[in-house]
C-alpha cells in the first residue's frame, strides 16, 4: 500500500470500541491491555469518589490564607480566588478580568489533523525523532534495515517525559533527557509476526526503550534546537544497562536473581512514563507498566507470591513481545525476583555520564507514573508520586538529610544520595459533603470538591510502620502496604507535579470508566464521576505549606470533559470560556505559575493536546488548548519555559489496523517518509519572543 492509500484508511474512524480514547493497538503494546484485565486492588479501601460524595460545607474555612489545625478536620487551605457574585451569587464572566501572562494566545480549536496544530504567531520545529542517531559513529535511521546496534545509538522509541536543561559552560547550549517508554513492534518492523519475533527485532526494542540524554543547540534569533551529534554527553540507556539499586531495600533477597546473587546491580529499565528534575540538576524517571514484559506468571505455583504478582498485574503466560525467548530474566518461572526489580523511581546525572544511575528503593515500587521533586525553604526534599492504575495510590517520601546549596562536589555527593534515606507515606483523603456525591458530577451544596486528608506512613529506613510486613517488605510490595493501612483508591493517579511559586500540589488523574461498575468503589468527592471518561486535576496544599506534614487539604480544579456536559467543572470559570479537555495525564508549570496540563486518550473524538490553566485570582479556572498533535498520538512531557514549549509526541498514527506497511500518519516526514515516528517538537513565539505574553 503507498502513503496515498494510506491516506484515505485514515478516514475510517478514529475511535474504536476499545475503553476510552486510545486504540486498542496503543492499550496492547503500552500497557499490556491493562484495562481490559480485572482491577489488580480488590481491597475494601475507601474511593475518592465516595469521599468526594461525603464532604460538609465548609465554605467558610476553605478561603485564602485560612489554615486550621488537622484536629478540627482540616488540615489546610487552598487559597481561593477572589469570587465575584451576580444577584443570585453565581460567578459572572463580566468580571474575570485579563488573561494572565503566559496564557495570552489564541486557543487552538480540537482537531483531527494529522501535524502538530499551533496557535497563530507561533512557530514549530521537530527537534528530533525516533532513530536520529545521537552517539558519535551511529547511522543514519534505516526502518528497513535497522540493527540493534544501530538503535542504540539513536534516539529511542516513544519519547514521553522531557527536561529541558541549560549547559554551563557551553553557550547557547542546552542538555535533553527523554523517556522511551515503550515499543510499538508492528509499526517499528516490516514483515512483523507477534508469533514469532526474531531475535534481532527484540534486541531492537530493548535498544529503543529507556531514556536519552542529547546536548542541542539552541539558534538565538530563532530559538531553533538542533541536536549536537557526538557531545561527551551524550548518551543511551536501555534496556540492558546497568543500574545501581540503591536504599534500604537494595541487597534484600527479594531482588536476588541467579545473575545478580548480591541484590545490588539490575539490568535496564522499562515502561519509563513521567519523571521529574531535581533541584540538583539530576533528573528522575518512572518505571510504569514493567508487568507486561514478563511471561508465565499464571503458572506460578504458591500462593503467596501468585498473589503479589497479581496485585502488580502480572498474569497469563506468554507475553506480547515474547521477550522471554530469548533472555530467561523475563520468565518468572526462571526468575520469580526479576520483576522486583522494576516498577521504581530511577535517577539519571544527565552532566556526569560516567555515573550509573539508580533505582531509588526508598520511593517504593509501583507503576510510577512520575515523581515530582520540590525542596522547601529549609532544605527538606519531597517527592509526591502516583500509581497509574485504576483504583491505586498517591504518596509521597519525605528526605531525612537536607539538601545542600551549591554545585561543588561535596554538595553533588551529597544531594545524590538524598533519595536513598527518609520516609514513604501513602495518602487518604476525606471529603466534606457526606451525602451530596450521586455519581452524576453534580457539585455539592458548598460548591467545590473538596476536603482534608492525612498521609499515612509507610515505611523508613530499615523501620516499618505496616503490620504485618518488613520494611523491605514495604519497599518491594509498596501497593500491599497501601492496601493495609486503608489508603484512598484513586482514578489512575498519574503525573504529580509541585507549584514552584506557591508550593500547591497538583495530580493528574486520567480517567477511570470502572467507576461505580457492579463491585467496583462508587463515586467519591476526590473521584466524583461514576464511569469517569474525562479524568480530574487534583489541588493540594500541605498544611502550613510543610512538607513534611502528615495532613493536608484538597479540592478538584477541573473535573474534565465538554464544557456543556453539567458534570464537568473548571473551579467555578464560565465553561462557555474554556476549551473541552479530556484526560488530563501530565502537569508542568510556566515561569509565570500557570498549570499546563497534557491529554493522552481524548475521549472527546478529537486529537489529545496541551492545555494552559490558569490557578488564582479573577480567571482562576480559565483553560485553554495551545496545541494538538497529529492522529493517534499522545501528547507527553511538556517543558513550559519563557521562549520554549517542548512536547513529546508519542505513538504518532498508533490507530487500529496500523501497521508499517500500512500506516495511518505521515507525521512528521510528510509523504517522502517511511513510517510515522515518535519526535520532541519544539513551539516559539514569532521572533523568539516570551511564550503566551
Amino acid at each position: 500500500m503507498n502513503r496515498r492509500d494510506a491516506a484515505k484508511r485514515r478516514k475510517l474512524p478514529l475511535l474504536s470500541d476499545h475503553i476510552g480514547g486510545r486504540s486498542q493497538l496503543t492499550c496492547l503494546y503500552r500497557c499490556g491491555d491493562a484495562c481490559s484485565h480485572p482491577v489488580p486492588n480488590t481491597t475494601d479501601n475507601p474511593y475518592m469518589g465516595d469521599l468526594i460524595a461525603s464532604a460538609v460545607s465548609r465554605r467558610s474555612i476553605f478561603k485564602a490564607g485560612v489554615v486550621v489545625s488537622a484536629g478540627a478536620g482540616v488540615a489546610g487551605a487552598l487559597g481561593g480566588s477572589a469570587v465575584y457574585a451576580s444577584e443570585d451569587g453565581a460567578r459572572s464572566s463580566a468580571f474575570w478580568g485579563s488573561v494572565p501572562r503566559g496564557l495570552r494566545f489564541d486557543a487552538v480549536e480540537p482537531n483531527q489533523e494529522d501535524a502538530v496544530t499551533i496557535p497563530d504567531g507561533y512557530e514549530q520545529q521537530v527537534v528530533i525523532r525516533w532513530g536520529d542517531p545521537i552517539l558519535d559513529g551511529a547511522a543514519e535511521f534505516d526502518p528497513a534495515a535497522q540493527t540493534p546496534e544501530d538503535a542504540a545509538g539513536q534516539f529511542g522509541y516513544n519519547c514521553d517525559f522531557l527536561a529541558l536543561l541549560d549547559l554551563p559552560g557551553e553557550r547557547r547550549r542546552k542538555v535533553l533527557v527523554a523517556n522511551h517508554e515503550y515499543t510499538s513492534e508492528e509499526m517499528m518492523h516490516f514483515g512483523y509476526d507477534s508469533a514469532a519475533p526474531t531475535r534481532e527485532q527484540v534486541e531492537i526494542g530493548w535498544a529503543s526503550h529507556g531514556l536519552s540524554v542529547v546536548v542541542l543547540k539552541e539558534d538565538k534569533h530563532s530559538g531553533e534546537l538542533t541536536p549536537v551529534i557526538g557531545h561527551e554527553l551524550n548518551r543511551r540507556i536501555t534496556a540492558t544497562s546497568e543500574f545501581v539499586l540503591s536504599g534500604p531495600a537494595a541487597g534484600s533477597d527479594l531482588l536476588k536473581t541467579a545473575a545478580d546473587a548480591e541484590g545490588a546491580l539490575a539490568l535496564g529499565t522499562l515502561n519509563n512514563c513521567a519523571g521529574g528534575v531535581t533541584p540538583w540538576g539530576t533528573i528522575l524517571s518512572g518505571e510504569e507498566n514493567f508487568n507486561q514484559y514478563f511471561a508465565n506468571a499464571g503458572q506460578v505455583a504458591d500462593a503467596t507470591e501468585k498473589a503479589r504478582l497479581a496485585r502488580y498485574g502480572l498474569s497469563g503466560n506468554t507475553s506480547e513481545r515474547k521477550w522471554e525467548q530469548f533472555d530467561p530474566r523475563f520468565d518468572v518461572l526462571q526468575e520469580p525476583n526479576e520483576p522486583n526489580r522494576f516498577g521504581w523511581i530511577v535517577e539519571l546525572d544527565p552532566y556526569d555520564p560516567d555515573w550509573t544511575p539508580r533505582k531509588r528503593t526508598a520511593l517504593g515500587r509501583f507503576k510510577h507514573e512520575g515523581a515530582g521533586p520540590h525542596v522547601d525553604r529549609h532544605g527538606r526534599v519531597v517527592v509526591y508520586m502516583g500509581d497509574d492504575e485504576r483504583f491505586d495510590y498517591m504518596y509521597k517520601f519525605v528526605s531525612k538529610h537536607k539538601m545542600k546549596s551549591g554545585s561543588g562536589r561535596s554538595a553533588r555527593e551529597h544531594n545524590r544520595k538524598l533519595l536513598d534515606e527518609g520516609t514513604l507515606y501513602v495518602a487518604k483523603f476525606t471529603g466534606d459533603s457526606p451525602g451530596e456525591i450521586d455519581g452524576t458530577g453534580a457539585l455539592p451544596e458548598d460548591g467545590a470538591f473538596d476536603g482534608s486528608g492525612e498521609w499515612i506512613k509507610l515505611a523508613s529506613g530499615d523501620e516499618s510502620f505496616v503490620e504485618g510486613m518488613t520494611a523491605e517488605e514495604v519497599y518491594v510490595f509498596t501497593r500491599l502496604a497501601g492496601d493495609k493501612v486503608g489508603a484512598t483508591k484513586m482514578d489512575r493517579p498519574e503525573d504529580v507535579e509541585v507549584n514552584p511559586k506557591t508550593g500547591k500540589v497538583y495530580a493528574a488523574l486520567t480517567n477511570n470508566s470502572q467507576r461505580g461498575a457492579g463491585g467496583k468503589a462508587a463515586a467519591d468527592e476526590a473521584n466524583p464521576r461514576n464511569s469517569n471518561k474525562h479524568g480530574h486535576v487534583l489541588e493540594l496544599e500541605e498544611q502550613y505549606g510543610d512538607v513534611t506534614a502528615t495532613t493536608f487539604g484538597w479540592r478538584l480544579l477541573l473535573v474534565c470533559g465538554d464544557p456543556e456536559d453539567p458534570s464537568t467543572y473548571f473551579a467555578g470559570y464560565p465553561k462557555e470560556e474554556v476549551s473541552p479537555i479530556s484526560c488530563p495525564d501530565n502537569v508542568a508549570f510556566d515561569p509565570q505559575g500557570n498549570l499546563w496540563v497534557s491529554t493522552d486518550g481524548n475521549a472527546l473524538g478529537a486529537n489529545d493536546g496541551l492545555f494552559g490553566v490558569s490557578l488564582t485570582g479573577a480567571t482562576r479556572g480559565l483553560t485553554k488548548q495551545f496545541l494538538t498533535v497529529p492522529l493517534g498520538a499522545e501528547t507527553c512531557g511538556p517543558v513550559i519555559q519563557d521562549r520554549h514549549i517542548l512536547v513529546a509526541v508519542q505513538h504518532p498514527g498508533e490507530i487500529d489496523g496500523a501497521t508499517a506497511e500500512t500506516p495511518f500518519s505521515q507525521w512528521p516526514d510528510g509523504p517522502d517518509g517511511t513510517l510515522p515516528r515518535p519526535s520532541v517538537v519544539n513551539v516559539v513565539k514569532d521572533r523568539f519572543g516570551s511564550i503566551g505574553c
